[in-house]
């Protein structure tokens, strides 16, 4: 052989019946010799007859057989003629679908088909194989019906055999393929079955953990209303203790010997402690109740410090502490609550106070160096620190630090929660920062508020039974009104207002006679003073305040925290949809 890239191995000229047989039998042994399994054997047989049988009464009609070693080793085969109609499609079709790489070319009467069939060779035994395929055929070689009927149905049966092999092979994994089904199924059922408990437990947990949510939120309310209940009855034997306690110290000396003088000092500082206690407690309630609103007005911050400092520094707990304060010129103009202002510094100072063995405690007032509009009031101290895992606990009620660097350390875990409500409540943040044994940080950052317009009235009637209050509250009237009228009773300020038509009435709940309520009937059910505004100062809590018969009213406000800026305000512009201040003097509509 001349080419190991393509060898010719045989040449068949096709022109009756009799050459389709012989092409049929040599393309079934030059494939079985190149390498071809049984399967492509008699693929490329039943291809090559097909084909044979469509070009019979066309002339010229050649097959040839060649083994190509590139680009891989293959038999191909090309049927080629030069005179006669084009190929069938429907054989070439049936040809296509039994040899894959297959292609035909027609130019007029003449064309070729080419079929490629890929075998098993070794480069290296290219040549040897064409040799021995050229050597297997010969040209004198002859075949006949019956032989290709025999070949035939060797091959049918060999076909016949491995449909026979595949298609068991195709029923063990079809059983296995229903097993695996079944598993699956059951698979399917046990995760759907666990699904559904779950999704049941799911429900029944999210429905429990509602109904817990609900009891937390009715116990809170309880709780809520419990302490301002119960601290507002504690408040006036408390008081009592304390006055008469102060009552029995200030007895002659020959009264009291120094041993009940101690002891009533001893009675006395445990009523004051006690008493702060309960107005802890009262406050955090009245916060989480929603009854503080702020009452924002100018503040003078450096006598508000001084105050401070006055009350903060004779009860400091050690001596050895200094307690640093700014400098007066040095302090920003601010419109805030004042006695909001007050407690949240005074607990933040008391508390490093508490907490810091020595060195120093240092307030200090500046601007936000980060948000405009805002001040900072900054609390410092050298004191024992807060450990990492309790800075983020230390704002809840009543959590203590525990360790024994507090023990002998009084105090109810009220100080920095209510502060932090206070805070939030003037529209601020808080931020704590502590090192164990270097100290600890607080930085109450508020807002700058601008400063109300003052309100003067021309005419304000006021009633109040209680001459002492009546006399402490003229004052606060004044500021507010060119002219102030005050009157014993309900009935004649009612008789007043409809008479001289002022410009507001401000009014006591309980009074004999004609009370607060029946005064606010009144002016709202006459067309000569249901414009008139109203507001209410009582000595009730808020929680014994009917709401519903003072809806007409600008405000009620609490005769314990009633200021001339808080009366200011209700008495002033009304805003549209702005409510009522409530008893506490703190927000929401009665």
């Amino acid at each position: 052989m001349t080419d190991d890239s393509a060898t010719k191995v045989r040449v068949i000229a096709v022109t009756d019946e009799r050459d389709v047989f012989a092409l049929r039998r040599d393309a079934r042994t030059i494939a079985e010799a190149a390498g071809a399994d049984s399967q492509d054997r008699i693929r490329l047989a039943t291809a090559l007859s097909e084909l044979g049988r469509d070009r019979l009464g066309s002339a010229g009609v050649t097959v040839r057989f060649a083994l190509t070693a590139r680009p891989a080793p293959a038999l191909e085969v090309t049927v080629r003629w030069t005179d006669g109609a084009p190929p069938d499609p429907e054989a070439l079709n049936s040809a296509r679908r039994l040899i894959r790489e297959l292609s035909s070319e027609t130019l007029g009467r003449q064309g070729s088909i080419v079929l490629r069939q890929p075998v098993a060779l070794a480069p290296e035994g290219f040549a040897a194989a064409a040799d021995r395929l050229a050597e297997l055929l010969t040209d004198n070689e002859s075949a006949d019906r019956e032989d290709d009927l025999r070949s035939q149905t060797r091959d049918l049966i060999i076909a016949l055999e491995e449909a026979r092999a595949q298609s068991e092979e195709l029923r063990l994994l079809n059983e296995e393929l229903e097993q695996t089904n079944a598993g699956v199924l059951a698979l399917y059922a046990e995760i759907s079955l666990e699904l559904e408990q779950t999704n049941s437990g799911v429900v029944a947990l999210h429905a429990e953990l509602e109904d817990k949510s609900r009891q937390l939120r009715e116990a809170s309310e309880s709780k809520t209303r419990f302490w301002a209940n119960v601290s507002h009855e504690l408040r006036s034997p408390l008081n009592s203790v304390i006055g008469l306690s102060r009552l029995l110290a200030a007895s002659a000396p020959e009264e009291l010997g120094p041993q009940q003088r101690e002891q009533v000092a001893l009675i006395s500082a445990s009523g004051e402690t006690l008493l702060a206690l309960v107005d802890d407690l009262l406050d955090v309630a009245k916060a989480e109740a929603g009854q503080l609103t702020p009452q924002p007005a100018p503040v003078d911050l450096a006598l508000l410090l001084a105050q401070i400092e006055a009350v903060v520094r004779p009860a400091a707990p050690n001596p050895a502490v200094e307690l640093l304060f700014p400098r007066p010129e040095a302090l920003p103009p601010l419109v805030t609550d004042e006695t909001m202002l007050t407690r949240v510094l005074r607990n933040l100072i008391g508390n490093s106070l508490k907490f810091t063995e020595s060195g120093h405690v240092r307030l200090s007032v500046r601007q936000a160096p980060d948000q405009a509009g805002m001040i900072e009031f900054v609390v410092e101290d050298t004191g024992i620190g807060i450990p990492p895992q309790e800075q983020a606990k230390v704002f809840e009620e009543f959590h203590q630090v525990r360790g024994a660097h507090q023990r002998g350390k009084a105090g109810t875990g009220l100080g920095l929660p209510y502060a932090r409500s206070l805070v939030t409540l003037l529209g601020g943040t808080i931020e704590l920062t502590s090192t164990v044994g270097a100290g600890t940080t607080v930085i109450a950052a508020l807002p700058v508020v601008q400063a109300p317009e003052p309100v003067r009235l021309p005419l304000v009637a006021a009633a109040d039974d209680d001459p002492a209050f009546a006399a402490v509250f003229r004052p606060m009237l004044e500021t507010v009104a060119e002219q102030v009228v005050q009157l014993p009773g309900g009935r004649e300020l009612v008789e007043f207002a409809v008479r001289e038509q002022p410009s507001a009435v401000v009014v006591d709940l309980d009074m004999p006679g004609t009370d607060g309520y029946e005064v606010v009937r009144r002016l709202a059910a006459d067309p000569r003073t249901a414009a008139t505004p109203v507001v209410v100062v009582t000595g009730y809590p808020a929680a014994r305040v009917d709401r519903a018969r003072l809806a007409h009213v600008r405000a009620v406000l609490s005769k314990d925290t009633v200021d001339a800026a808080a009366l200011g305000r209700a008495l002033g512009p009304r805003r549209p949809g702005s409510s009522a201040t409530s008893a506490g003097g703190q927000g929401g509509s009665p």
